[in-house]
């Protein structure tokens, strides 16, 4: 049997999907632990902040807030497409036809793609705001921005369907990947490529951001310097949060995409082995882990939001408020009603009707 499965695995195991079925069953339960657990913050936080930006005018008049919307759309249905689809491989392990496993992965890649998208297009707009600020309503506008995510949105969506429309190693009997089942090579090295492209610029653009608040920070404390000032509390917070900021991101990009691009890198050049599919699987987690730190650095950390989102809850306490209050006053009226009523069998009460009456008008009001 250990030949036979030798033989199944080896070079010509072009769609043999059991081949990287690897997990053991410690591993399973761990994966399933915290696909299930990220999966569920990232979908509930992204719905959040997808329910504030929707909510408010104010946010949904602003570019920047589209970019950072298409970023949620994108990884809530990345989280849920990408957490069904890996459990249903490695812990359930279904056998699917290879144009059904195609459709999936190409699920999990237009979602992931277009999130690195909506990174980029955040980023670029971030970068025209310091390097162009005089400019910047009239570079970025609400119909550019509404465009703009609308053709990554579909260059996403064409670049995940190309293995399922027969750039895949089975059509085309070529070398296949060996962390992916089907996929051909050469469109693991052509999406590396340009997901690398694309996580440059970003980690380029926030890195030249960081620099621009560096300097304004060392110019404010030379000017305040020379004119014998302390640098107001505000600026010197604000520049920190930024810095705090932009680290995070940063930080961010380089844990969750870095592992992941490593071995996919390692996969072109080398043999990959069960231990290294192990290691890669464990990884791919950080792409969900990603998506559950986007709507925390993106969104949550922006005042406007907060805002937005305290004034939602705001409105939301109000209307239950009233709601009770009204439920009060209604059963207060109706014991009232009862007691007039029981009165009034007997011999009528002026007092009791005008009671009534005020409740009932108090009610209306």
């Amino acid at each position: 049997p250990t030949a036979l499965w030798v033989t199944s695995c080896g070079e010509n195991s072009v769609d043999n999907l059991e081949c990287f079925m690897i997990l053991g069953p410690g591993q399973q339960l761990a994966i399933a632990i915290l696909a299930l657990t990220l999966g569920t913050f990232t979908v509930l936080e992204n719905l959040m902040v997808l329910c504030v930006i929707l909510h408010s005018q104010t946010l949904r008049s602003r570019p920047s807030y589209h970019f950072i919307g298409s970023l949620a759309v994108a990884d809530l249905i990345g989280s849920i497409i990408f957490v069904y689809s890996f459990l249903d491989f490695h812990i359930l392990h279904r056998k699917d036809s290879p144009n059904i496993f195609l459709f999936k992965l190409a699920g999990v890649i237009a979602s992931f793609t277009a999130s690195v998208g909506s990174l980029f297009l955040t980023a670029i707009d971030r970068y025209i705001s310091i390097h162009r600020p005089m400019a910047y309503k009239r570079i970025i506008t609400k119909t550019k921005a509404v465009i703009a995510f609308s053709v990554m949105w579909t260059i996403s969506i064409v670049i995940s369907l190309l293995p399922l429309l027969g750039w895949n190693c089975k059509r085309l009997n070529s070398v296949c990947s060996d962390i992916f089942p089907l996929i051909d090579q050469k469109y693991l090295m052509f999406w590396i490529g340009m997901t690398s492209i694309l996580l440059l610029f970003i980690i380029y653009a926030y890195m030249f951001i960081l620099w621009k608040s560096h300097n304004h920070a060392v110019r404010m404390l030379s000017r305040s310097s020379q004119r014998m000032q302390t640098v107001r509390p505000e600026q010197a917070r604000m520049d920190l949060r930024l810095a705090k900021t932009l680290v995070l991101i940063l930080v961010a990009l380089i844990i969750c995409w870095g592992p992941l691009l490593a071995i996919m890198v390692y996969d072109l050049f080398g043999k990959v082995n069960d231990f290294i599919k192990t290691v890669f699987a464990f990884c791919s987690m950080l792409c969900l882990l990603n998506s559950t730190v986007n709507p925390v650095i993106y969104a949550m950390r922006s005042k406007d939001l907060r805002r937005a989102f305290l004034n939602i809850c705001h409105v939301y306490q109000g209307v239950m408020q009233s709601l009770d209050n009204s439920a009060e006053t209604d059963w207060h009226t109706r014991s009232v009603r009862g007691t007039a009523g029981g009165a009034g069998k007997d011999s009528p009460d002026p007092h009791s009707t005008l009671i009534c009456n005020c409740e009932m008008c108090q009610n209306m009001t």
